[in-house]
This record gives structure tokens, C-alpha cells and sequence, in this order.
């Protein structure tokens, strides 16, 4: 079913919309939900909750790009499970690991005025990505937003490990050099 006529059924409160979501992309939001969490009850759970949040959200809100939007919540609900779930017991994770490699190069945000900031920052990560090669920027998502392993993504891009680990690494020395030109500390 086309997208537009799955945010039809929205609007329209049925509930078909929630299946046929769950029919064209749940297999792609568990694989973006495990990604995070390594765990298949847990990703199968972030999907469910994605379901409704997406039914209290349309409307008012109407998706420009559905796959988009659906992974973006899932990624979201996915990354808040594996900070409680890291609250409750400490413990390392892929999720981790990539989120540590940005630390060198993004900002820690704590007060409404960083927090205001962080929306500049976004855009301004959008414009640096949207500079950059698409392999570039592809390989850039896989590790950052979906938090796919070195290797998966060596093998998803057809190239070795460590072209990947030196390709991020310059990318967000770059990037951390764009940020500070532009009078963002890091």
C-alpha cells in the first residue's frame, strides 16, 4: 500500500493503518530498533510503542517521507530503552561505542539555551552531511544513526574494516572543524 494512503487511514482512524504500517516496515524498524538494543523482545516492543505514537500523532501531523518518520521514532523510543535500560545495569554496547566516537566532535547539551542550540547544530550536521559524498554519508548514518558495527557495514559497503573505522574517523575530524569554524565549541 502506498504511504499516502497509509496516512489516509490515519486521518480516517482507522485502524488498518497500523497494520499495513506494520506490514510494509515493521521488518525494517526491528532491524533499526536492534540495531540500538541488540535484543529481540525489546525491539519488537519500540516497534509496538512506534505503532502508537504514530496513531496519537496523525494527525495533526502528516509525514512527508513515512519509512523516515517511522524510523526516526523507533530509533528515538529504542535509544530511551537502552538509557533505562543502562540505568538499571551497567554494561557496554555497539550503541555505545558509536556514540562515544561523536563525543570528540558534538557538543554536550544540559540547559534550554544548548538545547536551543541543538536545533542550529542539526541543521548544521544536515548541511555538512549533505557535503559529503554519498558512500560518505551513507557509511556516516549506518554507524551514527543506526548504530550498525564496523564490520556489518565493511560488508554492506563492499569494503574493509578498517577503510570504514578511517573513513569516520576523518569524517568527523572534519566535521568537528566545520562545527568549530562555525563558532561551535567542542
Amino acid at each position: 500500500m502506498e504511504d499516502e494512503r497509509i496516512i489516509d487511514l490515519y486521518f480516517q482512524r482507522n485502524e488498518d493503518a497500523i497494520s499495513e504500517s506494520d506490514r510494509k516496515y515493521g521488518h525494517y524498524l526491528k532491524t533499526v530498533s536492534y540495531n540500538v538494543l541488540r535484543n529481540t523482545e525489546d525491539s519488537e516492543e519500540c516497534v509496538s510503542d512506534t505503532w502508537l505514537h504514530a496513531w496519537n500523532s496523525i494527525p495533526p501531523v502528516r509525514p512527508r517521507i513515512l519509512k523516515a518518520w517511522f524510523a526516526k521514532i523507533t530509533r528515538n523510543l529504542s535509544l530511551n530503552r537502552l538509557q533505562e535500560s543502562r540505568a538499571l545495569k551497567r554494561g557496554g554496547g555497539e550503541t555505545d561505542a558509536a556514540l562515544d566516537e561523536l563525543v570528540e566532535c558534538i557538543p554536550d547539551s544540559h540547559n534550554v539555551e544548548d538545547q536551543i542550540d541543538g536545533i542550529v547544530l542539526s541543521d548544521m550536521i544536515t548541511e555538512f552531511l549533505s557535503g559529503l559524498p554519498k558512500k560518505h554519508r551513507v557509511i556516516f548514518l549506518q554507524r551514527y544513526f543506526y548504530a550498525c558495527e564496523i564490520k556489518e557495514i565493511a560488508a554492506l559497503n563492499h569494503v574493509g574494516e578498517s577503510y570504514v573505522k578511517t573513513l569516520l574517523f576523518r569524517i568527523r575530524n572534519r566535521l568537528k572543524e566545520a562545527l568549530e569554524k562555525e563558532g561551535i565549541a567542542v
